[in-house]
Formats: C-alpha cells, sequence, structure tokens
C-alpha cells in the first residue's frame, strides 16, 4: 500500500510513534519510536539484541500509532522486513540525517556529536539495523 502525501507530509512533521508488536502469548507490547522516510519508503531503527527484534523475527506484523500534540493521529498496520546486511550502518546514518535534518556533518547520538566515521563504527559496535514497514492498512485523523 502506498501513503498518501498527507500521510508522509504528518509522519515527515511527527516522527514519533508507537510500535506495537506481540508477545507469544499474542499480548500486545508497545515501544516508542522514530520513524522517517527514505525513498518512499518507511524506516525505524533498531538493533540485533532488542526484543521486538526478536519478536519481529518471529511475527514481522506490527502496528505503529503516530500522533501529533493535539488530535491527530495515523494507525498503521504494516509487515516488517529487517535490513540487518551489511549497509544496514550507512542505511542508520541515512535515517539519522532525515530525522535530524543534517544532510552533512556531525550527528547527535545520544548527547553525544559524532562524526561520520564515529557514527558508522557506533552503528557496527551496536549491531543496529533498519525496520522497513510495509503499510497493509492505514487509516486515521490526518487530512
Amino acid at each position: 500500500m502506498t501513503l498518501s502525501d498527507a500521510q508522509i507530509a504528518f509522519i515527515k512533521d511527527n516522527p514519533s510513534a508507537a510500535m506495537i508488536t506481540t508477545a507469544k502469548d499474542g499480548t500486545p507490547k508497545a515501544v516508542r519510536i522514530s520513524v522517517g522516510i527514505i525513498d518512499g519508503k518507511l524506516w525505524s531503527s533498531g538493533t540485533q539484541d532488542r526484543i521486538r527484534t526478536k519478536r519481529l523475527r518471529r511475527d514481522p506484523r506490527c502496528t505503529l500509532f503516530i500522533f501529533d500534540n493535539q488530535y491527530k493521529f495515523l494507525t498503521l498496520e504494516t509487515a516488517v522486513t529487517i535490513l540487518d546486511g551489511s549497509d544496514a550502518p550507512e542505511q542508520n546514518l541515512r535515517l539519522m540525517r532525515q530525522l535530524q535534518n543534517r544532510p552533512t556533518g556531525p550527528l547527535n547520538w545520544f548527547g553525544h556529536e559524532l562524526d561520520t566515521e564515529a557514527f558508522l563504527q557506533t552503528m557496527v559496535e551496536q549491531q543496529r539495523l533498519v525496520y522497513e514497514f510495509d503499510v497493509t492498512h492505514s487509516y486515521g485523523m490526518v487530512q
């Protein structure tokens, strides 16, 4: 499913989201994430050892709840592809540059400014990956 221009604009203006996956017993589990649009695809960052990564490897279905600070919201039902190949550090670099609106120069990472090489090395050390969300259904109050 393709996101509308209004949905894409809403996501770009409101990159905070709740990501809901399910435990083995079906219990919904929610965490706060940031999302970004890269080359028309919806991405977020994660790590190999996160519980949500393990859940998504078992069941790739996930719901995202994206919201503003008033009343608008966008709910996306998705299937997740985990991008964890050798290009994952560079993919995280692209995502963070977009999220931080810094096309060049250092990036902020947990309160520290990192140049490109240090950022890429940190991505390798943290075993960072990218969640790519394929939207199967959307609804909400976004115009």
